[in-house]
């Protein structure tokens, strides 16, 4: 059997809230690396919006997101997987435990992060049961099992104290996605393990990065061309290939719901931010964060609410 992992993230560019990466990871015998997981499992899951017809949908989170609809189709699809795995979270500070705990600590010292538990998760839980057990059916069907989804959710103030240490916000993301790497490659012990990552900007070469990332492994170069940059790593008798693909996520499953995971957890955690700011001024328009709308809702917090006192550090991002 083999391991495929996908990694992506959600909240690279915004000046607000968390940068999330994430990761999902399937266990499927070695013939079918290589196949279109969608085809594999038309029954259960699409990647178009178009005649989902009780499937979930898979898809790149900005082509499953739709501001007018909210994340209704992302948190149906990322908890009917968790549902898969047997985690059924009731709020936003259950979520987080199960997919990235060693954040939880951190968040509490945000005022805007206090209440996560009494911060609902609402859904039809009929659909949710039925949806998520016709997954698990084709996937059974198929020989292939959903083993994990993981997230690595950099909260505002890490995040600034990491780009600090590293330099700029690439080197930051790298750093949360050689993360995701380390634990697949630890924890997953069978002979093959592929990790699909969405291409980090446009770059191509990322044979030193990985070798300062994972100094105490040995290091293969198998391709660096415009669309796939391929490496394996290897220590103690194991090893792993990496790919940095264009466009991963829409073209492998793994990575697409990667996207939408790490998506679900940011939009959760921006939600929070909306709603504590708003307590203070009912009328304070949301924001999601990027860059040009969440310059407007800063200079909103200033002017509406001057007297407000409140730890910048933790709601603006350092660039």
């Amino acid at each position: 059997m083999a391991i495929l992992v996908g990694i992506d993230e959600a909240g690279f560019g915004p000046i607000l809230g968390p940068l999330v990466v994430s990761s999902s990871m399937f266990s499927m015998p070695d013939n079918l690396l290589n196949s279109d997981l969608w085809q594999l499992l038309r029954k259960s899951a699409s990647n178009s919006r178009k005649h989902i017809s009780g499937r979930l949908l898979i898809a790149d989170s900005k082509k499953a997101f739709i501001r007018s609809q909210g994340i209704k189709n992302i948190q149906r699809t990322v908890l009917a997987c968790l549902n898969c795995l047997e985690k059924n979270p009731s709020s936003l500070n259950d979520l987080l435990m199960l997919l990235c705990p060693n954040c939880c600590q951190r968040l509490k010292n945000y005022p805007w992060y206090k209440n996560t538990q009494d911060y609902s998760l609402s859904y039809d839980h009929a659909d949710l049961s039925i949806a998520s057990e016709v997954f698990k059916d084709n996937l059974i069907s198929n020989d292939i099992k959903l083993l994990e989804l993981k997230s690595y959710c950099l909260d505002v103030a890490y995040y600034n104290k990491m780009v600090n240490t590293v330099r700029n916000k690439a080197n930051v993301l790298f750093s949360a996605t050689s993360m995701l790497i380390k634990h697949a490659f630890d924890n997953f012990d069978d002979d093959q393990i592929q990790v699909i990552i969405d291409r980090q900007g446009g770059r191509i070469h990322y044979r030193k990065k990985l070798l300062t990332m994972f100094e105490n492994m040995d290091l293969k170069i198998i391709q660096q061309t415009p669309n796939n940059s391929s490496y394996e790593l290897q220590a103690n008798g194991k090893k792993m290939r990496l790919h940095f693909v264009v466009k991963a996520d829409n073209r492998f499953l793994p990575v697409s719901l990667a996207s939408m995971v790490s998506k679900y957890l940011r939009e959760l955690l921006i939600d929070n931010i909306n709603h504590y700011f708003r307590n203070f001024h009912s009328d304070l328009k949301p924001t999601a964060g990027y860059w040009k709308d969440g310059l407007r809702f800063i200079q909103d917090i200033k002017k509406h609410l001057p007297h407000l006192n409140y730890n910048a550090d933790q709601l603006i991002r350092s660039r």
